[in-house]
């Protein structure tokens, strides 16, 4: 994607941004086209290229605006957990979380949350969104997979079967979850620790 800051290439970046999305509503994401793409917009083919390289490239640049509004989101949001910022901006995506799920392509936000959250790991941290201890010297990249891989698959499932259940149940259920997964953690590592010192 052409970076830019003029009103009129921003015009048509968000023509061809929604065009695709009433596309995906339509027909396969792998046989839409460009001219397809050009058409619905209302645009010339050679202003879709002034702007993008490929119908993947404008699926990119609508990931980016979705992970960076997710990002404002985590930074400027307060007093609610961490789990309610991202069900909270789920339902203001409903109507693209759902395309995707529909097109089988779930799993591109996921890859694009992995490599975002990572990058921006220590700035995000610095803003006292990640407990400075909770990594420790582990490594930091597996364990933002498993946080980022548990939570996106919950809310896979919850989009695949069209989002009709009441986040603040489900985010009530994952937390009791966690607070016994904890205890359980503990207790475990309490036996470990009373066998290793038992007398041989």
């Amino acid at each position: 994607m052409n970076e830019t800051k003029n009103p009129s290439a921003l015009r048509s970046k968000k023509e061809i941004f929604e065009a695709l999305l009433r596309l995906m509503a339509q027909h396969p994401y792998e046989e839409i086209t460009v001219k397809q793409i050009a058409l619905e917009a209302q645009l010339e083919r050679k202003t879709f290229y002034r702007n993008f390289t490929s119908k993947d490239d404008v699926l990119e640049a609508i990931l980016d605006e979705l992970i960076d509004e997710y990002k404002h989101d985590l930074i400027t949001i307060r007093g609610v957990s961490p789990i309610e910022i991202i069900f909270g901006f789920c339902m203001k995506k409903k109507r693209l979380l759902l395309l995707f799920d529909k097109n089988n392509m779930m799993y591109r936000i996921l890859r694009k949350l992995n490599t975002s959250l990572l990058e921006k790991h220590e700035e995000l941290k610095a803003l006292g969104l990640i407990p400075p201890n909770l990594f420790g010297d582990l490594d930091m990249k597996y364990l933002i997979s498993v946080n980022v891989g548990a939570g996106w698959n919950v809310i896979c499932r919850w989009v695949h079967e069209g989002m009709k259940e009441d986040p603040r149940e489900i985010t009530a259920t994952l937390t009791q979850y966690i607070i016994q997964l904890g205890e359980y953690v503990k207790m475990m590592a309490q036996l470990h620790h009373g066998m290793s010192h038992a007398p041989q």
